[in-house]
C-alpha cells in the first residue's frame, strides 16, 4: 500500500505545479490589508477538487461586506474512512488537516525577482544561509500556506488513486483569514459551527516547522497586545511645573512594566524558545509635533508572550498595580485597550496525534522529532481551547512573508507522504 501511495505522490509533480500555479495567480489578500479576500481562490479550488474526484465539499461562508461577494469562504473536503458499514455518527474521531487560503501582500515590488503572483520554477540554488537548495517554486503564498494545502490534497488524491480507505474520516479544511487573526476563519467556525468538530477529532496544521521536519508544535504562549494611553497636562517646554508630562510618565510605565512583569512572571519552560515570558514595548505613536511642548497625551503598545502556566487575568492584575503607581507618581491617568488576546491550552506530547505524526515523519524523512512550543499564535489555539488535540507541523524553509517566497518541491511531496501515512494510521 505504501509503495502505491508514494509512487502516486512522486509522479504528481505536474499536477502539483498546475495547482500551485493557479492558486498563486489568485491573490487572496484580506480586506484588512487592502485586498478582496479569498472568494476567487476558493471558487477555483472547489472546482478543481471536484474535477479531480473529490466530490464531498461544503462551504461555510463568514459574512464580510468589505470582501468580494460579501463573504470570507471556508471550504471543507471530506474523504470518508473507517468502517463503511457504520453510520457517520459512529465514525469516531476524524483527522482534520487545516490549511489557509489567504496570503499576505507581496510587499516592496522591487525586492521580487519576478511578478509575485506568477509562479516561477527554479531547478537549483542556495538559501540565504548558503545551503544548497533543490527544485523549488517561487511566488507569494507558495509556502504560506499553499505548501500545506497542496500536500494535503495530494495525500487525499493518492489514497483515492490507490483505492485505499483511510482508517478515520479525513477532512481537509481550507480556512479564511489566518493572516489577520482568523475572525472570519477558524474563530468564526468555532463560534458559529462548533458542531463541525468532535472532542475526539485531531487536527494537523501544516503551517509551521523547520527545514528538517523535526519540530512538532504542541503549545504556544498566551498572546496579549496592549495599547496604553497616558493623559497628563500639556505645557510649554520651559514650564514643566505647569504641566504633567504624559510622555515621561508613559516612558516610566513602559520600563516599569518590562521590569516588573519580567521579574514577577519569571518561570522557565524548555519547551519554548526563548524559554521565558516576554514583555516588550513596541509601537510608539506620535504625540506633539514640536520640540518645545510638553505632551499632554501619549500612546504606546506592548507585545506580551506569556508562558501558559500564567493566566492572562493574573498578568493584567499586575499591569493594573504597576499602572496605578505610575498614575500616582506623575499625576496622570492611564487607560488601556487590548487589540488581541489569545489564551491557549496545550496538546500533550503523548497524544495519539503527536505520536502517530512522529512515526510517520520518521518513516518518510528519517528524523527524530521533538515537541516544541512557540511564542507566536496559531489557529491551533482555537481548537485546543475546545479540547481538540492539534499539532502544527510541516517541513519548510520558513520563507513566509519574505520577498521571493519559495517552497521546495521535495518538501511538498514529502509532507504529502507523511499525511498519507497519517491518514492510514490508527
Amino acid at each position: 500500500m505504501k509503495d502505491r501511495l508514494f509512487h502516486y505522490i512522486d509522479s504528481s509533480v505536474p499536477l502539483l505545479l498546475e495547482l500551485e500555479t493557479e492558486l498563486t495567480k489568485r491573490p487572496a489578500v484580506s480586506p484588512d490589508s487592502g485586498g478582496h479576500g479569498e472568494l476567487d481562490k476558493c471558487l477555483f479550488l472547489e472546482s478543481w477538487l471536484r474535477s479531480h474526484g473529490i466530490e464531498k465539499l461544503e462551504r461555510y461562508d463568514a459574512p464580510d461586506s468589505r470582501a468580494a461577494g460579501g463573504i470570507r469562504p471556508n471550504l471543507i473536503a471530506t474523504l470518508p474512512g473507517g468502517d463503511a458499514t457504520l453510520p457517520a455518527a459512529e465514525d469516531g474521531g476524524r483527522l482534520w488537516i487545516m490549511s489557509h487560503l489567504d496570503v499576505v501582500p507581496p510587499g516592496e515590488a522591487s525586492l521580487w525577482e519576478q511578478d509575485p503572483w506568477q509562479l516561477v520554477e527554479r531547478q537549483s540554488g542556495t538559501s540565504p544561509e548558503g545551503r544548497v537548495l533543490g527544485r523549488r517554486i517561487i511566488g507569494r503564498g507558495v509556502e504560506d500556506n499553499q505548501q500545506g494545502l497542496c500536500s494535503s490534497v495530494l495525500a487525499v488524491l493518492a489514497l483515492k488513486s490507490a483505492g485505499v480507505r483511510p482508517r478515520r474520516t479525513v477532512k481537509l479544511l481550507f480556512a479564511a483569514d489566518e493572516e489577520n487573526g482568523s475572525a472570519y476563519g477558524i474563530a468564526w467556525l468555532v463560534k458559529n459551527h462548533l458542531e463541525l468538530f468532535r472532542k475526539n477529532d485531531s487536527v494537523l496544521i501544516p503551517d509551521g516547522g523547520d527545514s528538517t521536519g523535526a519540530s512538532i508544535e504542541i503549545a504556544e504562549k498566551n498572546l496579549v497586545w496592549i495599547r496604553f494611553t497616558t493623559k497628563g497636562k500639556q505645557a510649554h517646554g520651559s514650564r514643566p511645573d505647569q504641566g504633567a508630562n504624559a510622555f515621561l510618565a508613559a516612558s516610566d510605565l513602559a520600563v516599569a512594566l518590562y521590569r516588573g512583569l519580567s521579574q514577577k512572571f519569571s518561570a522557565r519552560d524548555p519547551l519554548f524558545d526563548p524559554d521565558y515570558s516576554t514583555f516588550q514595548p513596541t509601537k510608539k505613536e506620535a504625540n506633539v509635533p514640536n520640540i518645545n511642548t510638553i505632551p499632554g497625551e501619549d500612546v504606546f503598545c506592548m507585545d506580551m508572550r506569556i508562558l501558559p502556566c500564567y493566566p492572562v487575568k493574573q498578568v493584567l492584575a499586575e499591569v493594573d498595580r504597576i499602572k496605578a503607581g505610575i498614575e500616582a507618581a506623575y499625576g496622570v491617568s492611564v487607560s488601556y485597550s487590548i487589540p488581541q488576546c489569545i489564551e491557549s491550552l496545550s496538546t500533550s506530547a503523548e497524544a495519539p496525534l503527536v505520536q502517530s505524526l512522529s512515526r510517520c515523519i520518521g518513516e518518510v524523512y528519517g528524523v527524530k522529532t521533538r515537541p516544541v512550543g512557540i511564542g507566536g499564535g496559531t489557529v491551533g489555539a482555537y481548537l485546543r481551547n475546545e479540547g481538540i488535540d492539534s499539532a502544527v507541523w510541516c517541513r519548510i524553509d520558513e520563507t513566509a512573508h519574505q520577498p521571493n517566497e519559495y517552497a521546495l518541491i521535495d518538501n511538498i511531496l514529502g509532507d504529502a507522504k507523511v499525511m498519507a501515512l497519517l491518514m492510514c494510521s490508527a
